[in-house]
């Protein structure tokens, strides 16, 4: 097949997602076509069937902001008909939801019948979707969508409830390659010895730093740990709320313990030198960071919220417990670090359920989907 993807280029994960089912896809056969406004941070290898079209957004002093929306639909139009796109698939709806319904009305103008998917990853739908100013688009743009996609059931139910959907929506959840994240600790010896040269336990948070990721929280369950177990705490990725995260540890006199090491393109191997990982988010549509820590055999300490009960079991991979409950986390992590035993169990317990969504076992279903989708408007050209 022929299938263009569009997608956030940067290290949120629904253009983690999006970049890595590209190139799932490239992987068996197909042809992946990226439309964007830069290059996505993990498509950094050359693959003979991934192809990558740069949204050229051009300038005028009669624009406040730059119509993006409209260089994307153009752009989406131009590698549809020059490159004869089978299908499109749209990562978070807004606005290439909008933007791929506009391309497919204008191609179908020129003959060409290409059908798209939208594929729901957590916030277009629970935050900016919700915005009275999106709203009534975001609605009427899944509702034209000719499949719709969530990352887990929790989103699924949300949309639902949040807008009046009028079509089914299909749960493909977010996965994670195995073997590229299978633990190497014997390898990475070095690198773990640098971090916690006296052995200490190492305490993981991978996010981007927003306020939904409630990485204080992260702070103040590490500072409860230390006080029990010898440890030390990576923080990895960046955002807004970082420099009020660097003025927390050192008002509380944390700072050698703690290190920022901004954002990572090779996760793999921080995960592998990890014990824990904690992510106490108010929301997660799906936790995608956490699911990529268990397949390292690290147990996840996290919230309650959203799409995390699906993918950390309580008990078997790590622990759950109510949003902004440092306390709770603070003695799960401190009882799981005591335990050899208890952790050995949990790293076995988060692989095993990191194995259900081993990217072989996901990718089939995008692929089946797209075939049903392609049928449909095939026999929608013949009536």
């Amino acid at each position: 097949m022929r299938i263009g993807i569009v997608c956030y280029p940067t290290y949120g994960g629904s253009g983690v997602l999006a970049t890595e089912l590209g190139k799932a896809l490239a992987d068996k056969g197909h042809m992946v076509h990226f439309i964007t406004y830069q290059q996505p941070v993990r498509l950094n290898a050359f693959h003979a069937n991934i192809y990558y079209h740069e949204v050229q957004v051009p300038t005028y002093p009669l624009f406040d902001f730059p119509p993006y929306e409209s260089a994307l639909s153009s752009t989406m139009v131009d590698v549809i008909l020059n490159q004869q796109l089978d299908l499109l698939h749209v990562h978070y709806a807004i606005p290439h939801a909008s933007t791929a319904y506009l391309a497919k009305q204008i191609v179908s103008k020129q003959g060409r019948t290409v059908p798209f998917i939208t594929t729901l990853h957590g916030t277009d739908i629970t935050l900016v979707g919700k915005d009275k100013t999106y709203a009534p688009v975001v609605t009427f743009s899944i509702n034209e969508s000719d499949a719709i996609t969530a990352v887990s059931n929790n989103l699924r139910e949300e949309t639902y409830k949040s807008f009046q959907i009028e079509k089914e929506i299909e749960v493909i959840y977010n996965f994670v390659d195995i073997e590229r994240f299978k633990r190497r600790e014997k390898e990475l010896l070095h690198f773990r010895n640098a971090i916690a040269p006296n052995g200490e336990k190492i305490l993981l948070h991978v996010s981007n730093f927003r306020k939904v990721k409630r990485v204080p929280d992260v702070v103040k369950i590490f500072q409860m740990v230390r006080e029990k177990v010898p440890a030390k705490l990576l923080l990895v990725g960046d955002g807004p709320d970082r420099p009020a995260i660097e003025s927390m540890c050192r008002d509380l006199h944390l700072c050698g313990d703690i290190r920022f090491v901004g954002k990572q393109e090779q996760l793999e191997d921080v995960m592998s030198i990890a014990d824990l990982f904690v992510l106490p988010s108010e929301y997660e549509s799906f936790g995608l960071a956490a699911l990529e820590a268990m397949a390292a055999e690290v147990p996840v300490i996290s919230s309650n919220a959203g799409g995390l009960p699906e993918v950390n079991i309580h008990g078997k991979t790590g622990y759950l417990s109510p949003v902004g409950d440092v306390d709770s986390m603070a003695e799960h992590a401190t009882k799981l670090l005591l335990d050899d035993n208890l952790l050995a169990a949990m790293r076995k317990g988060a692989l095993e359920q990191a194995q259900r969504f081993h990217i072989d076992n996901i990718i089939p279903q995008y692929e089946a989907l797209y075939e049903e989708v392609m049928n449909r408007a095939l026999e929608s050209v013949d009536k």
